[in-house]
């Protein structure tokens, strides 16, 4: 199970919010400097969100990440508002491993099956739910009544075999995974999860160790790191 630190940017600074929305806290205003501090303390891979990009559609950190991706010596997967090929192109042809599609995966299912034909492996789809239904936009508003299991699944019948899913409402709450979803996805679908949202503590890291078996293939770690509920090497030892 990897365990993978999550790196959220905001006008150029390292921050995290409650629910993705409220509550914004700045941990750092050099984002290098912490992908390097992860990497040193043993990150094997780093999720990385332009939220600026989320919530308008259009990257706005990519000389951040690229400068990252230049200085740091392990995989990097990137999203938020990768809503185009050629800046999907762009993004991968900087040297990051993969790119995170949200908002233009879910609303355009020619889209998707065109960058998937064409990137394959290096693009996952990140699965954010609200209530089991999927939500959009940087998390503002849901979609049609798409519901998190049939997105899922439409996914799978596409080709991907992985996919990242966050509960919004426990995003950056420190509450803790929800646990019953995750176990439902895993059952539902047969995809492998990397799960996100709510980790607070390393017992919430032994119940999705736990779920291995049944395929959660990761967890993505933000706000715990930073407010120092654990550390990096403690997490590190349920991967």
């Amino acid at each position: 199970m990897l365990i993978i630190p999550a790196i959220d940017l905001q006008s150029g600074c390292v921050v995290r919010f409650v629910q993705g929305r409220t509550n914004k806290k700045i941990y750092s205003k050099d984002p290098v400097k912490v992908a390097k501090h992860w990497v040193k303390q043993g990150a094997k891979f780093l999720h990385i969100v332009d939220l600026d990009g989320a919530f308008s559609g259009i990257p706005r950190n990519l000389e951040i990440v690229k400068e990252i991706v230049d200085q740091v010596k392990v995989p990097v997967e990137f999203g938020g508002g990768l809503r185009k090929v050629d800046t999907i192109k762009d993004v991968l042809s900087a040297g990051v491993n993969r790119v995170v599609l949200g908002t233009r995966a879910v609303e355009d299912k020619d889209f998707l099956k065109k960058v998937f034909d064409k990137f394959r492996n290096k693009i996952i789809v990140g699965v954010d739910a609200k209530d089991g239904e999927v939500m959009v936009r940087g998390w503002k508003a849901g979609h049609k009544n798409t519901g998190a299991v049939d997105f899922s699944l439409s996914l799978k019948k596409l080709g991907f075999s992985e996919l990242i899913y966050t509960d919004t409402l426990k995003d950056g709450t420190l509450t803790g995974p929800n646990i019953k979803e995750i176990k439902k996805l895993l059952k539902m679908t047969g995809l492998k999860i990397i799960a996100s949202g709510g980790i607070s503590s390393l017992e919430d890291l032994h119940k999705l160790k736990c779920l291995e078996k049944d395929g959660v293939s990761g967890v993505i770690v933000g706000k715990a790191l930073y407010e120092g509920k654990f550390t990096l090497p403690q997490a590190l030892k349920f991967s």
